[in-house]
């Protein structure tokens, strides 16, 4: 009988939710700097937490189908990134960790 390895996908779901929160923090600053002058800030920022929230979903996601996971986490850097206007690279750093060791992790 061949014994299979079960591997502990607690990294990525840590990763991905501490990405998620700061995405959705970074991206709740960035709606409110309207108010300074930043004209698209507002629609960067719903982008991001979007963004975020995806990322939260395929958190969930990590036990049941990791390859999905990693394709949503890798989803969610790109669009946090795009709408967060640059202020929210560590937000994507944590995401990209997470999908790329969901994706490649056997």
């Amino acid at each position: 009988m061949k014994r299979t390895k079960i591997v502990s996908r607690n990294f990525e779901m840590v990763m991905g939710i501490v990405g998620s929160v700061i995405g959705i923090f970074s991206g709740s600053f960035l709606i409110f700097l309207e108010n300074i002058g930043m004209e698209h800030a507002p629609f960067l920022g719903i982008v991001a937490i979007i963004a975020s929230i995806l990322g939260i979903a395929s958190t969930y996601y990590v036990r049941k189908n990791p390859e999905i996971a990693g394709v949503g986490f890798v989803v969610a850097t790109m669009f946090v990134i795009v709408g967060s206007a640059y202020i929210n690279v560590l937000s994507a750093v944590f995401l990209l960790v997470a999908g790329v060791s969901a994706l490649f992790r056997k």
